[in-house]
């Protein structure tokens, strides 16, 4: 009787966690994906094109930076990844153990490419808020009354308060961050998809970058 009673709350609450976990994983997980093509996207640009952007510069960028999302994200991530958890853990160490186990015990390359992965995790750590907040910053400049005020002593300035504040409410623990960012992650990609689909009529060419020859095409001839 217990265990129904249980059960039944435990069913009737998981919409409802479910919902808070997706809206959590938005501001963790995706408000980094969906801020970083905003500086990927411009310096490739400036690296490729070198000063003349055109339209197949445009398109080829955009076709690589969206079917790298495609398959890292999608294929690979929610696919493969998400799948491979050990006792409902993830990440690469939970992957290299999960290596391990179903090679019936430790091995001397598996072990290394595990250290290997954790070392890339954290320069990525490392490098990609500092990317992001001061290319976040730096778009202060595209406001005309801002932009003789942010001067680059400004932005980072700035960038080193976000960041330690980002730290100082991390140490409270992951879900403390997901609380206040899901929502502001979620603000965030419903504009930029309400801006994206406002402006497609005026240039519907831009659904070409769902071609991946043109992101192919673009590599090839920039490298």
């Amino acid at each position: 009787m217990t265990a129904a009673v249980h059960s039944a709350v435990y069913s009737a609450a998981a919409p409802k966690r479910f919902a808070a976990l997706t809206l959590g994983s938005i501001g963790v997980v995706f408000g980094d994906i969906g801020t970083s093509p905003l500086y990927a996207f411009k310096l490739a640009l400036a690296q490729a094109a070198r000063g003349h952007v055109s339209g197949a510069d445009v398109l080829g960028v955009i076709s690589l930076m969206l079917w790298a999302l495609i398959v890292v994200v999608t294929i690979k991530y929610v696919t493969v990844l998400m799948r491979a958890d050990n006792q409902g853990e993830g990440g690469i160490l939970s992957l290299m153990a999960l290596a391990q186990h179903a090679l019936g015990g430790r091995t001397r390359l598996v072990l290394v490419l595990g250290v290997a992965g954790a070392a890339l995790f954290y320069g990525d750590a490392m490098i990609t808020p500092a990317i992001s907040v001061l290319s976040a910053v730096e778009g202060l400049r595209t406001v005309p009354a801002l932009a003789s005020s942010v001067t680059l002593p400004v932005v980072i300035v700035i960038s080193l308060v976000i960041l330690v504040g980002l730290f100082l409410v991390q140490s409270n623990g992951t879900a403390s961050v997901a609380r206040w960012f899901g929502p502001v992650c979620l603000l965030w990609f419903a504009a930029i998809t309400a801006m994206g689909l406002v402006h497609i009529p005026q240039a519907p060419a831009i659904l070409l970058a769902f071609n991946p020859l043109l992101g192919s095409r673009f590599w090839r001839t920039t490298g």
